[in-house]
């Protein structure tokens, strides 16, 4: 198999950057995920906005220049907000902002935890003129998030050997006593998409088309056979990196989302969500979510770049016999947490 997409998404929920080569990073591919916005509530409470709920995130498309992100809103024919001079201007955010300047804020991403940063009103005074209503960028910094349930490879139940936990040290994994955290990904640093599967699903929509962005990936590989990577677990690619695939990923709604208009699409393009329910709710830790692609965390590479391309060579090293079982506590508060630093 080969890759066939890379993507990244500086500024979390919005369009992505396709890429032609990556570097791999432990928390995914580098500058992936950030940034997010926040809807800012009456109480001044942060919320997290993604795409399921937030659809008009479609309507920001983003570039990596330098190093600044480049963020221009695309106003959509039917207008969605009153119109505003903020929305035809481009917004700069550098990729590196210095924290020591910026206002700390708390952070609730799927019950996992972390004390960010606001970039403050320059970035969101632009955010809240397109959408409408009090937005905040908020940026990672030095800020960790936890890991929730075995989604962690250092928390699957087969332990590393001796041998292999010093080769993932040596080779540019995480230290084997440093416990797993994630940027604003949502439960892991990389997901895993295939051309295959993405075939199937394209076949139920009559006359419509549906792009591999839906999915909002980060490595895409052709594949072989539709649905094969639901048993996949580890990944080799270009026989130097290591990407360990420890979940599959539950679906929601965003799937359904016209990024031409910021609303739900209209005809079978809007139905993508209801045709996966009818047979791939396979996972038995999410029965009403369908699967589309694998979590994964990168676990070995051969030096300090660590960067593929666009048509490297990927393998499956390592398959399981039965499918994972989803056990984020997505929506349990008793669950919340921030990052613990093991001694």
């Amino acid at each position: 198999m080969k890759i066939t997409e890379l993507w990244v998404y500086p500024i979390k929920g919005i369009r992505g950057v396709q890429l032609d080569s990556a570097e791999l990073c432990p928390q995914g591919i580098q500058h992936d995920r950030r940034f997010m916005l926040c809807k800012v509530e009456e109480s001044g409470h942060l919320s997290k906005m993604q795409l399921a709920r937030y659809p008009e995130c479609s309507l920001f498309a983003q570039e990596i220049v330098g190093d600044s992100i480049r963020v221009r809103y695309l106003i959509p024919e039917q207008p969605l907000v009153p119109s505003a001079p903020e929305q035809r201007k481009v917004l700069e955010v550098p990729l590196e902002p210095d924290i020591k300047v910026l206002d700390t804020a708390d952070v609730n991403l799927h019950q996992s935890l972390v004390a960010a940063y606001r970039m403050g009103e320059t970035y969101d005074t632009w955010f809240s003129a397109c959408f409408g209503f009090d937005v905040a960028l908020i940026y990672i910094g030095d800020g960790k998030r936890p890991v929730l349930g075995s989604f962690s490879p250092k928390s699957q139940p087969a332990p590393k050997s001796w041998f292999a936990s010093m080769a993932s040290h040596v080779m540019g994994g995480q230290a084997d006593d440093e416990e797993d955290w994630l940027t604003f990904t949502d439960c892991a640093p990389f997901l895993v998409t295939t051309e295959k599967s993405l075939e199937n699903v394209s076949a139920r929509l009559a006359g419509s088309e549906l792009g591999m962005d839906a999915f909002r990936p980060n490595v895409v590989v052709d594949g072989e056979i539709e649905w094969d990577e639901d048993f996949w677990r580890e990944l080799s690619i270009k026989g130097e990196y290591k990407l360990t695939l420890t979940k599959n990923c539950n679906r929601c709604t965003s799937l359904n989302v016209d990024y031409d208009t910021g609303r739900t699409a209209e005809g079978e393009r809007g139905t993508v969500l209801k045709k996966l329910m009818s047979d791939r709710r396979v996972d038995a830790g999410a029965k009403y979510s369908p699967v589309f692609g694998r979590y994964g965390f990168f676990t070995g590479g051969s030096n300090k770049d660590n960067r593929v391309s666009v048509g490297d060579d990927v393998k499956v090293t390592e398959r399981t016999t039965k499918r994972d079982i989803w056990d984020w506590p997505l929506t349990d508060p008793r669950a919340a947490r921030y990052y613990q630093i093991v001694s």
